[in-house]
């Protein structure tokens, strides 16, 4: 098996599937890409069992055939070449895989194709198709959101909910929750499911920049991605998502209108003097005033800082952890951004001021309790 390709060409493509290999991976050949040759077409496929991605890309050759490559070892060397035509040849008999540059050979001890696990098939699933930047703009508004906790393994992914009128993006890790909902897309069936994290956060670096469409297939156990010449299949949590509709708190009558960059601002600042463990802030609201404030008994620190606000509602305090509310904050493009809260031991919900156009976004934050130290 031999084929000529360009260094930057393959390059391009083990760097999309290269994050799901596993630095300790639970069978030794899933450290390899596996390659397959036919009909001038490359595949190539990666795999942690869990999570696969296969990639295909022209390469001139007229040979059939297939090998598992090391992974490390190959990327490695394609990083420190120029771009130029590479020509890869195959001992089907030995595995060992040779790679002639213009001034060089490597040669890479492969492994039998046979032995790569089987990437699974589509089955006659749900289709749906969504513009690329609609998922796009759904992961990165959850993903920074998802639990990482094992031991609550419905959480350790983002809840997707279909129905006919929209498609709606959860994730929580008990601390703080977000719900992305879009009404421009929709599904003629309802559905939901768990996607694994893993799987998402290869999907946010891997989808093109340019406008076109995701087709994505569900079946009971696995979803599967398909954009381009790329492809990526995932098992689904099997678990039952905590009812998030319950968490998100209904009547709340104390409302907060605020510039964004000046609360983030001010927050970065005030979170230096928190707590370490706690990261504990305090939020002071009165009419058109905002006290933030932050101490940190142990090291004798402490600030505060006062900005202006609409603000409508009874007067009343409330601690956040500012790592969190820090986070959330960054995840919102608007100038401005809305509070709603009820009490200062209730959940209190951040949004963008202004929505927009088939977009609905709704974060949680659970209250860290306060010491009543001012």
């Amino acid at each position: 098996m031999k084929f000529t390709v360009s260094t930057s060409q393959l390059q391009k493509q083990l760097t999309i599937i290269g994050g799901v290999i596993s630095n300790n991976p639970i069978v030794p050949i899933l450290e390899n890409f596996l390659m397959e040759l036919e009909n001038g077409m490359l595949t190539i496929s990666a795999s942690d069992l869990q999570t696969s991605m296969t990639t295909q890309l022209e390469v001139t050759s007229s040979d059939s055939g297939s090998i598992a490559v090391p992974a490390k070892i190959l990327t490695d060397t394609l990083k420190s070449l120029s771009e130029q035509p590479l020509t890869i040849e195959v001992d089907e008999d030995s595995f060992v895989v040779e790679v002639h540059s213009a001034n060089g050979r490597y040669k890479l001890a492969g492994e039998n194709a046979m032995d790569f696990p089987k990437i699974p098939a589509s089955a006659d699933g749900n289709t749906i198709n969504m513009p690329t930047e609609v998922l796009g703009e759904a992961i990165s508004n959850t993903l920074f959101a998802v639990s990482s906790d094992e031991l609550r393994p419905a959480m350790t992914g983002v809840f997707v909910e279909l129905k006919s009128e929209d498609i709606t993006f959860v994730a929580t890790d008990g601390n703080r929750l977000i719900r992305y909902r879009r009404t421009d897309v929709g599904s003629t069936y309802v559905d939901s499911m768990i996607i694994p994290r893993k799987a998402l956060g290869l999907l946010k670096g891997a989808l093109p920049a340019d406008a076109s469409e995701i087709k994505i297939e569900f079946s009971k156990s696995n979803a599967f991605f398909s954009f381009n010449n790329t492809r990526l299949i995932c098992r689904l949590i099997d678990e039952r998502f905590p009812d998030y509709d319950n968490a998100i708190p209904v009547n709340n009558p104390n409302k907060m209108i605020v510039d964004k960059s000046v609360l983030l601002n001010t927050l970065k600042r005030i979170a230096i003097y928190a707590n370490r463990t706690t990261h504990l802030i305090r939020l002071k609201m009165a009419q058109d005033e905002l006290i933030i404030s932050a101490e940190d008994l142990d090291f004798s620190n402490e600030a505060n800082e006062k900005l202006p606000c609409q603000y409508t509602g009874e007067e009343m305090e409330i601690g956040f952890n500012a790592k969190f509310l820090i986070e959330m904050l960054s995840n919102i493009r608007t100038k401005e951004v809305k509070f709603e809260m009820s009490a200062s031991n209730r959940a209190g919900l951040l949004m963008p001021s202004e929505m927009e156009e088939n977009e609905d976004i709704l974060m949680l934050l659970m209250p860290v309790m306060l010491n009543n130290y001012a």
